[in-house]
């Protein structure tokens, strides 16, 4: 069994050995780890070449986990991400064998969701929501810790698909991927011209994340944090001319695991509130629905959540 101070350490540890391939991103990179401690899925949003399927892949590697990418386009089927079933003949005579997709495996990027039809993003519906795969009659059950790490461009909306708030709601956190500062892109050029790159080692198995997902689970939370995080989602709901609608129940589960697991991180005993504000806008911003009024006045999502906050 791993100990509280010891998977505090082997998170520590994570954090280093990914700092060994990506510059900076330092909130990124948490986010990432602590929408993995809870099981949940992440979506990632940025401009093209800052890092975001790099970032992917060197967890899979720190973590000790299968990976698998799949590239969505808009000719993408759904059994190409879930498997199909296919005819095989043997001296038996013909029959029917399930052949998995890329879909199972531990760490699933989904690179530029958004360019898939609403038809194939709904494949990933179920896969995210109840770790199974649907094909025929049949359910298979998707390997354990499982976890879908999707990337969307904020630009080149031409022939995308938006995704529904349905899936939205699915994703733990939405994290923002800001341009590096002028020191870490000097870091990522230098570390793009090093030949003598420190490799990655690994530090986790899917095991011990489940284990650690165990402790996270019982980071104790106060009853004042929680009315915090309450009162937080159900002013979401309240007479807002830039709110359409506001955030479901689960937004509040999300909210209070997401807070426990930066608690974890950072060696404390339990939720504090400064653990709430910090991932609130992870877990909100694409759960918050705008209404025109916003748009017109070019208010954004992160704009209310502050307001709310204060």
């Amino acid at each position: 069994m791993i100990s509280y101070e010891q998977g505090v350490s082997l998170i520590s540890r994570v954090r280093q050995e990914i700092s060994k391939e990506i510059i900076g991103q330092g909130n990124v990179v948490d986010s990432v780890i602590i929408a993995l401690l809870t099981g949940g899925n992440v979506l990632l949003e940025g401009m093209p070449g800052l890092g975001k399927t790099r970032l992917v892949q060197t967890i899979s590697k720190v973590m000790s986990m299968s990976f698998k990418r799949i590239q969505f386009t808009p000719d993408l089927m759904p059994a190409d991400i879930t498997g199909t079933n296919i005819m095989v003949k043997d001296e038996a005579g013909s029959s029917f064998k399930f052949e998995p997709g890329p879909i199972f495996a531990n760490i699933i990027l989904a690179d530029e969701i958004n360019r898939a039809t609403p038809k194939t993003q709904s494949a990933l519906l179920e896969a995210m929501q109840e770790h199974t795969v649907t094909v025929g009659d049949t359910s298979y059950l998707l390997p354990k810790p499982f976890f879908v790490l999707a990337t969307q461009n904020p630009i080149e909306q031409e022939g995308t698909y938006p995704l529904p708030e349905a899936q939205l709601d699915r994703f733990s956190m939405k994290v923002l991927v800001e341009f590096p500062t002028r020191d870490e892109l000097k870091g990522i050029v230098g570390l793009t011209e090093s030949f003598n790159q420190a490799p990655v080692e690994p530090v986790l198995d899917g095991n011990m994340l489940l284990e650690l997902q165990q402790i996270v689970q019982s980071v104790p939370i106060a009853d004042a944090v929680m009315e915090r995080i309450i009162d937080i989602v159900m002013a979401t709901h309240q007479e807002n001319k830039y709110i359409r609608e506001g955030v479901s129940p689960r937004a509040a589960q999300n909210l209070i695991r997401c807070s426990r697991a930066r608690a974890f991180m950072n060696g404390r005993m339990n939720v504090a509130f400064e653990d709430v504000d910090s991932v609130m806008y992870s877990v909100l911003r694409h759960r918050i629905i705008t209404s025109f009024d916003a748009i017109a006045d070019g208010v954004s999502e992160d704009r209310i959540i502050k307001e709310l906050l204060g």
